[in-house]
């Protein structure tokens, strides 16, 4: 992905901390000789600073491509908003020339997978997957569902290399930041808050 200078993150806990509050990202494998990559839609952890886990279900077409070539890609984005051209312009400024754009934050993950196919580590990765989403309990150990453990592989990803894009208006001054900003709050819809703390929490950095 295209990042500029203004839109990149250097803070390594910015972009975790990201990836781990989005819990759902794209798992993508690209194999060897493959016309596309096999892509994944799926739900992980991230236990530690350099770890992923996740789980799949064993007839997934990624196992064959991850046999192939370990090396993956977990892609994560979201907290997105759309700013109106009018939200761009401030003081005597014409709304109408106002560039429109979109506010987002990705991240890229290159990782490399290896397969768990043992009983106790598919249900380790179980564990810390419901303790994550389901903290309240309630559940029983994953252990307990004995044999419908053959039906999943789990994969542990260690990652190699972050490309993250945090996208929130750091190519313009603070004042028409803060302009998008409020507006952002005053509209409330889905993405806009998420959005605006990313904004808000970058321009304090600056300043």
């Amino acid at each position: 992905m295209l990042i500029h200078p203004w839109d990149a993150s250097t803070d390594a806990a910015e972009a975790r901390d990201f990836v781990r509050a989005q819990g759902f990202g794209q798992l993508i494998a690209s194999g060897v000789g493959r016309a596309v990559p096999v892509v994944v839609p799926t739900q992980y952890v991230v236990p530690d600073e350099v770890s992923v886990l996740l789980h799949l279900a064993r007839p997934n077409p990624v196992w064959r491509a991850i046999d192939e070539n370990p090396l993956v890609v977990l892609a994560v984005a979201g907290d997105w908003a759309f700013v109106p051209s009018s939200w761009k312009a401030i003081g005597a400024e014409d709304p109408a020339r106002g560039i429109p754009t979109t506010y987002y934050a990705a991240v890229q993950l290159t990782a490399r997978a290896t397969v768990v196919d043992d009983d106790e580590g598919k249900a380790e990765i179980l564990r810390s997957q419901q303790a994550a989403l389901d903290p309240a309990g309630g559940w029983v150990d994953p252990a307990e569902h004995g044999r419908l453990l053959d039906g999943i592989r789990g994969l542990h990803l260690q990652v190699t290399e972050v490309r993250a894009k945090f996208k929130y208006g750091g190519n313009v001054d603070p004042a028409h930041r803060l302009a998008v900003a409020d507006r952002l709050a005053d509209r409330a819809g889905p993405g806009d808050l998420a959005a605006r703390g990313h904004l808000i929490r970058r321009l304090d950095t600056e300043v």
